[in-house]
């Protein structure tokens, strides 16, 4: 499948159906496809330019279309171009709603808030990019343009690398040969061979750090997030601020804090969402 450019569709999923044969995922993910192709573009997407971007034919895409405006999933603008509907920002409501790690990790990060002032974010790998499933914003005047709900390469965040440290070794390499290493900033790591050379420097330290290797002027301290009962699911908490105000020496200083905050959401998951007999 051709991809768009980057100024129209910031990213599209490398696993969508590639036809309509009946090879791809049928037809929840044809249409599942059809949605990320909206809800990713940078622009506004008529029906010509989602059919540009989709390998369905233009009979079955049109279906799909269709019915996703009937189920409310997606709208048309004035201009028939295409939008999210606002059925799926109910869905979004009761999933939010219904994230128990999150309601367990809350009260620890506003404590690593309360004692830092800075910006926390918690994270959650999935695949290899990390989800941001909350954040607390710093006390001061510049705040962080990252949001609940967006995602962020792995590789160069340090909630992203504070997550991955925690996966076994065998899962690690595996997710790490499906990075493309893209250079972001002078100081991103750009090869597999460094990654997990931080990384095993992340496992010896227990916390992992951002020197402004996914975007100029932010820094961060992060530590993972380690689940008893499933090693495949990572998460990490971490303390990010503007790098002319947070400095190495303070990112340092908070290293304790941050990795004592991960582990009691650890110890609150065991205790809180371990099976019940």
């Amino acid at each position: 499948m051709s991809k768009p450019p980057n100024s129209q569709l910031n990213a599209i999923p490398d696993d969508m159906n590639k036809s309509d044969d009946g090879s791809g995922t049928g037809t929840l993910g044809k249409a599942i496809s059809v949605l990320d192709i909206i809800a990713n573009s940078s622009m506004p997407l008529r029906f010509t330019d989602v059919l540009k971007f989709s390998d369905q034919p233009r009979g079955t895409l049109h279906r799909q279309i269709s019915n996703l405006i009937e189920e409310g999933l997606i709208t048309v603008n004035r201009d028939n171009s295409y939008a999210l509907g606002l059925r799926l920002l109910q869905f979004a409501s009761k999933a939010w709603a219904g994230n128990e790690f999150r309601g367990v990790a809350a009260a620890h990060i506003q404590q690593l808030h309360e004692a830092t002032g800075e910006t926390v974010h918690l994270g959650v790998l999935k695949g290899i990019e990390v989800i941001y499933l909350d954040k607390i914003e710093s006390r001061q005047n510049i705040r962080m343009v990252s949001q609940i709900g967006n995602t962020a390469p792995a590789f160069c965040t340090g909630v992203g690398k504070a997550a991955l440290s925690a996966l076994p070794d065998n899962e690690l390499h595996k997710r790490i040969s499906n990075i493309e290493f893209r250079r972001y900033t002078p100081n991103t790591l750009t090869t597999a061979a460094a990654l997990l050379a931080e990384i095993d420097t992340i496992r010896r330290t227990g916390n992992a750090y951002d020197r402004e290797e996914h975007e100029t002027g932010i820094t961060c301290v992060a530590a993972p997030i380690l689940s008893h009962t499933d090693r495949l699911f990572t998460a990490s908490v971490s303390v990010t601020g503007p790098a002319y105000r947070v400095t190495p020496e303070m990112l340092v200083s908070w290293a304790e804090i941050t990795r004592n905050t991960a582990s009691a959401i650890t110890s609150a998951m065991t205790s809180q969402l371990a099976p019940r007999s």
